[in-house]
């Protein structure tokens, strides 16, 4: 037989039959999302919701709201953190394409379009957009707001360190070294001897002192890695019963938690009226906002429970070891409440409840961050990263139903499940091939090297 050979500089046809063209076979999980989606009537709530910001008959054609919302939970459920690479992302995949709904006669939405329309629609339209999904945790009963756990993480910011001036002077970080180096009696300093003198200065990253010229809102801040960079602070407020986010905000990183952490409860319960208003959701969610709060030690302060008690809120908040504390008569009040919060905490549902704290709030910040893509932000502003979080987030929302339904929480995960069979398939061929005392060691050797993840 003779071997087939690629004909070099072959002209494609001029026109092709739609009937010709071999539809693919699409994506089990976006069908299924498809569907959740569909089901609530998404399309139409958000196209009335987002008419104010669309022109009748000027301007060139727009994106459907449906389908830039949809993008952005794609940069969860493929772990995109840019928007250019959602845009690359539904370019290269037929499923993706059938998932927005777009022909294959049709263009897909490129990056400026997807960044304009971010910039078209408020940033209160994402936030019902979320809201808008936890309604649908609330049907399926995954959503109850009783018990809330909150923490925060760093975000790394779209701005470098060697860009930031200082307030007073508008002078860069390495001018103002070499007036240093030059003061100190160094005439003409090198890249060594300013190291050196940089190294042995106090203070020297002070956002009293120095901002980024490009990103107003980023912060000076120490991650999590120990690096010094310009960052954001993201803080969550998750249902203790599903992990579900009922709210997120974004606060500067250089903003302390026992400060922070009243904007989120804040949110939380602007969510939870919201969901009690409707009366579709009102019977599957607790009657009042936020009974409970859960966080770690980083957020204990008698401020923070004095408040916590103001508002009617129980809290388990862990208390750092700081030794036997003296209090004085005017602190009274200070005192009660934070030993009403200690015996809370030493009972057996406080134990429990900051252990499921540290399961549940930084599962989500994996989730949205770490395999989410979300790390560092490609964008610039409050506003507009708080826009694109917003989405990210009520894509993990949404994960929580699907993980219901089909049993993971991504399309990747899923690739992983069914990589996970074909590899079981391997082991089990293999093991019928082998000896027959050593049949059943390949299928422990296997379920114990990939065990699968048992969500909460």
């Amino acid at each position: 037989m003779a071997m087939g050979k690629r004909k070099r500089q072959a002209q494609s046809a001029m026109w092709v039959s739609t009937q010709a063209i071999s539809r693919p076979a699409s994506h089990p999980y976006y069908t299924v999302v498809n569907e959740l989606l569909t089901a609530h009537g998404f399309d139409e709530w958000v196209e009335e919701v987002c008419r104010p910001f669309y022109h009748a008959a000027l301007g060139r054609p727009s994106l459907a709201p449906g389908v830039y919302f949809r993008c952005l939970m794609i940069g969860y459920f493929e772990g995109l953190d840019s928007e250019r690479g959602i845009d690359w992302r539904v370019r290269d995949s037929l499923s993706l394409r059938e998932f927005l709904g777009i022909a294959l006669d049709e263009g897909t939405p490129d990056h400026s379009t997807l960044s304009r329309t971010r910039r078209l629609i408020d940033v209160q339209t994402h936030e019902r957009v979320f809201t808008w999904v936890l309604k649908v945790l609330a049907v399926q009963g995954l959503l109850k707001g009783k018990t809330v756990g909150i923490d925060a993480t760093t975000l790394e910011a779209n701005a470098a360190m060697r860009s930031i001036v200082r307030h007073d002077s508008g002078q860069g970080y390495q001018d103002f070294l070499m007036d240093l180096a030059q003061a100190s009696g160094i005439d003409t300093p090198t890249r060594d001897d300013l190291a050196r003198l940089d190294k042995t200065r106090k203070n020297k990253a002070s956002n009293e002192d120095w901002h980024n010229p490009h990103d107003s809102d980023a912060r000076i801040t120490k991650m999590k890695d120990g690096r010094t960079h310009l960052a954001h602070k993201a803080e969550h407020a998750v249902d203790m019963q599903s992990g579900a986010v009922t709210a997120v905000t974004i606060q500067p990183a250089n903003r302390g938690d026992t400060t922070s952490w009243q904007q989120t409860v804040e949110q939380a319960c602007h969510h939870h009226a919201a969901l009690t208003a409707d009366p579709l959701t009102a019977g599957h969610v607790n009657d009042q906002a936020v009974e409970e709060l859960v966080e770690d030690k980083g957020y204990h302060s008698n401020q923070t429970m004095v408040d916590c008690q103001a508002q009617g809120i129980r809290s388990y908040v862990s208390e750092p070891q700081r030794g036997r504390r003296k209090w004085r008569l005017e602190k009274h009040d200070e005192q009660q409440a934070v030993y009403a919060n200690r015996r809370r905490i030493r009972s057996e549902r406080g134990k429990a409840l900051l252990r499921k704290r540290g399961e549940l709030i930084e599962r989500s910040f994996a989730h949205c961050y770490d395999t989410g893509g979300m790390r560092r932000t490609h964008l610039r502003g409050h506003e507009n990263i708080r826009k694109r979080v917003l989405v990210h987030v009520s894509g993990f929302n949404l994960s929580l139903v699907l993980r219901r339904v089909l049993g993971v929480g991504t399309a990747r995960g899923m690739q992983g499940r069914c990589a996970a069979l074909f590899a079981l398939w391997r082991v089990l061929c293999a093991g019928i091939n082998a000896p027959r005392r050593h049949r059943f060691a390949f299928v422990r050797r296997w379920a114990w090297r990939n065990a699968p993840y048992a969500p909460a």
